[in-house]
């Protein structure tokens, strides 16, 4: 046994020996196979838009206007409603006028006594003169006659403008339109006692409106009066109003750091309301070339916009600039030029310079309008 027993320990180190041996020689000849990523791409394309900034906004009337009572009274007629349509000058309400004609009677007799009055006074000074003019009469007296020569005209112009005052009134117990427009309110009754400064109507001139909006302080310099404005409202989903800026307002508010802007909106056929809320898209120049890929190709991290484009069978990662949006596809300013094949889908797992298989996708282009712009621009 003590014999057998080196032969034995020299039979476990050779198999040993020959097990480390042929492990490391496995190890040698294991090939590390490369991650292969399957993706769709698809070709950026240039197409032709006309840039728009979008925004929202809210339509108001072309004017308004508040009518209130210029004197005291009680409400005799009243001749116009909530939603009345309204002419320049269609008389709307009156005022109970008994006291009013009897003022006016009163100023007219009050002037005819004050003119007869004067004409008295001319007779007297007119004699008087002569006979200081001969030194028939004493200075006294005659200052005394010229002195009511002077308030005699002075009570006619007072009487005049008594009288002129009391046609005033007369004639503002009659309340008439003074512009063309529709009745938004009535505040009143017929039998209602209003008071001078007493708000009556609120008039409205709906055609054309006022779209009031506001865009960023970073597209400040694309806006001009005349540019064209395309507008939809929730209350007509299958229409589009188009109008122009009319104001670019001349500063920023402070605190939005936006620029307000007013434009003009036609409607003839009256369907639009004051107050409605609408998406606004303002056209800031004619139609250009632009690059788009589709938005599902964008990824987003924070503020930093990147896709990958496939070169070879690589893909490469590109930071990229947005522009507007057009139904589903972006518009590139910078990063992506045209016929670069762009990765829209199987992305979320690349890496810069990873190993791409890849199929194209086949293109299908919206129909453009007309005017060059997208069918449905969000």
């Amino acid at each position: 046994m003590n014999r057998i027993r080196p032969y034995c320990q020299l039979f476990c180190f050779l198999l040993i020996g020959c097990s480390l041996v042929f492990m490391n020689g496995c190890k040698k000849k294991e090939v590390r196979v490369e991650k292969i990523t399957n993706v769709s791409v698809q070709p950026a394309v240039k197409k032709q838009f006309r840039p728009f900034i979008e925004a929202t906004g809210t339509l108001n009337p072309f004017e308004q206007v508040s009518i209130g009572a210029e004197i005291d009274g009680i409400i005799k007629t009243v001749r116009a409603d909530e939603g009345t349509i309204v002419s320049k000058g269609m008389l709307l309400a009156t005022i109970d006028d008994i006291e009013y004609n009897q003022g006016l009677l009163s100023a007219q007799a009050a002037l005819k006594q004050a003119e007869a009055t004067l004409a008295n006074a001319k007779v007297e000074f007119a004699r008087k003169d002569a006979l200081h003019k001969e030194e028939l009469v004493t200075q006294q007296q005659y200052d005394d006659v010229s002195t009511r020569l002077a308030l005699a005209e002075s009570d006619v112009e007072k009487a005049k403008a008594a009288l002129s005052i009391a046609k005033q009134k007369l004639e503002k117990t009659k309340i008439y339109a003074p512009l063309a427009s529709r009745v938004k309110e009535k505040t009143f009754s017929a039998g209602d006692f209003v008071k001078n400064g007493t708000r009556l109507f609120t008039l409205i001139q709906p055609n054309p409106l006022k779209l009031d909006f506001s865009v960023s302080e970073r597209d400040v310099g694309k806006i001009k009066v005349g540019q064209d404005v395309l507008v939809k409202v929730d209350a007509f989903p299958d229409r589009e109003f188009t109008g122009k800026v009319s104001i670019v307002f001349p500063s920023l508010e402070e605190k939005t750091r936006t620029l307000s802007i007013e434009a003009l909106v036609p409607d003839k056929e009256g369907i639009l309301k004051p107050g409605l809320f609408a998406r606004v898209i303002l056209y800031t120049g004619g139609m250009k070339d632009t690059v788009v890929i589709p938005i599902t190709a964008i990824l987003y991290e924070g503020d930093r916009t990147r896709t990958y484009v496939v070169e070879g069978d690589r893909a490469k990662e590109r930071p990229v600039k947005l522009g507007n949006k057009y139904d589903e596809e972006i518009e590139i300013t910078e990063g992506i030029g045209e016929g670069e094949k762009v990765v829209i889908a199987g992305q979320q797992g690349l890496s810069e310079g990873a190993k791409v298989s890849f199929q194209g996708i086949e293109r299908k282009d919206k129909t453009m309008q007309t005017d060059g712009r997208p069918a449905k621009p969000r």
